[in-house]
């Protein structure tokens, strides 16, 4: 049994930094995966997406397995009802063993980001974006979004951009929709008043070249703390011992 982290009582989120391929001196646990997970890793392009892929869902399982006190690779996942259209292709779900966790997984240029909570949780991690990007995409933003970033300096428009688009997709990836939700029709942006209502969005940091969030839908219900933790990528190697239950894994915790 995998030594057991107690769930939450608000929201747990993870950061994980992957480390220069120089620097790698350990082989992850591929063994852990499942058969579609290695499938998906193979077919990336650049050795470094598989990598990090690989290494965001052994992260996902050895951080799963903490809170559930299963071995990673017994974990069996599926996707709950999508909210638009009621198929199977909402937020993911453990199937095995059944529990009452909520999770989210994210991924980007070398940085993971895991949410775990007992109510529904997004997060998203993205690298900071292009100024043409940023560009083209406000256009699909909420009327007072566009607004607001249209007040921000050019030196700093791109990061502005980055934050409230990390917003969006982590409350998306809470809600199930993902991005088949209409862009515009939610405010995520600077007034945290005028949020989703049952919703507590935080902005995680994540260093100058990525920005980050994780939105936690409370319903109603008091929200709790949201406490940022660090995933060292030694603990995915091959004969490491996956105990994330120390205090040394304590960041910070997150204000709303």
């Amino acid at each position: 049994m995998t030594a057991k982290l107690a769930p939450p009582a608000g929201a747990d989120v993870w950061l994980l930094r992957q480390p220069k391929p120089d620097d790698i001196t350990g082989v992850l646990e591929m063994t852990e995966l499942d058969e579609n997970e290695l499938q998906r890793a193979r077919a990336c392009r650049r050795q470094s997406g598989g990598y990090l892929y690989a290494a965001a869902h052994i992260a996902l399982r050895r951080v799963l397995a903490t809170y559930v006190g299963e071995p990673a690779g017994s974990l069996e996942f599926g996707r709950g009802p999508c909210p638009c259209c009621d198929q199977q292709h909402g937020r993911p779900i453990l199937l095995r063993p059944q529990s009452e966790l909520h999770f989210s997984l994210s991924h980007s240029s070398g940085i993971v980001l895991i949410g775990v909570a007992t109510v529904p949780i997004g997060v998203d991690v993205e690298k900071v974006p292009t100024a043409e990007t940023a560009r083209v995409c406000t256009a699909a933003l909420h009327a007072d979004e566009r607004a607001e970033l249209a007040e921000v300096p050019e030196c700093a428009g791109t990061s502005a951009f980055g934050r409230l688009w990390t917003r969006k997709e982590a409350y998306l990836k809470g809600l199930g929709t993902g991005l088949g939700r209409d862009l515009s029709l939610d405010y995520l942006g600077w007034e945290s008043e005028r949020h989703p209502k049952g919703w507590s969005v935080v902005d995680v940091p994540a260093g100058p070249r990525h920005t980050a969030a994780a939105a936690i839908g409370y319903d109603g219900a008091p929200a709790g703390p949201v406490t940022l933790r660090w995933l060292p990528i030694e603990s995915l190697f091959s004969g490491t011992r996956a105990d994330l239950t120390g205090r040394d894994s304590v960041l910070a915790e997150l204000a709303a």
